[in-house]
This record gives C-alpha cells, sequence and structure tokens, in this order.
C-alpha cells in the first residue's frame, strides 16, 4: 500500500468515496455535483484543507482529508481528520492504521502542528473502536453543531 498526498486528478473517487461514507453512516444521500464541487475547491485552496489517499496496485483504495484548526493554547495548528473512507473489501487490514500513522509523523515532524483530532458519528461503534485502538481518546470532549 502506498500513502500519498492526493492530486487534484483525483476529485471523482473522492467526491465518490464521500458519497458512498454518507449514506453508508448517516442515509444521507449527498447531491453529486456539489460534492465534487467541494473536493475540488480544497485542491484549489490549499488554505481549506489537504487530501492524502492509499494506493494498492494502482487503486485508490481510500481517502481522508486534513484541515486545520488554530489553538491559541499551543500557538500551533491542530490537524482534524475527516471525511475519512476506505473501500469495504479493504477494511480491517490496517489501511486507516496507516494513513493514521503517516499523518502522526507529519505532525510529530513540524513544530508548526500541536496534535490530531477527528470527530466521529455516536453510533458508528466500529470506527470509534478502530480509533481507540490506534491510541486516540474521546472522554476530553462533545461536539455541538448547529448546520444551516
Amino acid at each position: 500500500m502506498i500513502f500519498r498526498e492526493a492530486q487534484k486528478t483525483d476529485y471523482k473517487v473522492i467526491a465518490g468515496f464521500q458519497q458512498k461514507m454518507a449514506w453508508e453512516t448517516e442515509h444521507f444521500q449527498l447531491d453529486g455535483d456539489t460534492v465534487q464541487k467541494g473536493v475540488t475547491a480544497v485542491f484549489d485552496d490549499v488554505s481549506k484543507g489537504k487530501y492524502y489517499v492509499i494506493e494498492k496496485d494502482g487503486k485508490v483504495i481510500s481517502s481522508l482529508l486534513t484541515t486545520y484548526e488554530w489553538s491559541d493554547w499551543r500557538n500551533s495548528q491542530v490537524i482534524w481528520i475527516q471525511s475519512v473512507f476506505v473501500l469495504p473489501e479493504y477494511r480491517a487490514k490496517g489501511v486507516f492504521k496507516l494513513m493514521y500513522s503517516e499523518i502522526k509523523k507529519i505532525v510529530k515532524n513540524n513544530p508548526n502542528y500541536s496534535g490530531i483530532r477527528l470527530y466521529v458519528d455516536k453510533t458508528n461503534l466500529n470506527a470509534q473502536k478502530v480509533y481507540e485502538k490506534i491510541g486516540m481518546e474521546g472522554e476530553h470532549y462533545g461536539l455541538f453543531e448547529d448546520m444551516l
């Protein structure tokens, strides 16, 4: 498996992953055109974030998006992992573990970063187990939102 920064040419695959994830996790049907524009916007404006993918035998099998949160407490950026998707046939085979370890290396090797966060749907118990297994903890903060 190869971990790499996604290229703009990966946008259709990543957008397709996002549609699959939204349906699988929340039974929410995303508009394909809107998602493709949203993914492309990240490639067009690096301040929005950065996509990473895993390839196996030349095929993209997983992707995630990193975004940034400024921490005045730490005087540095906290990396947020979001939009994680692994093709079903590659789950439980260390794909996310590889992605996380590579993101962790990026954070550890850059003094402008001070940590990693992600959010997970409270009902997604499988994902929570994966995150706990790699050493993350979810006891410190809750998440409130008002999505308009």
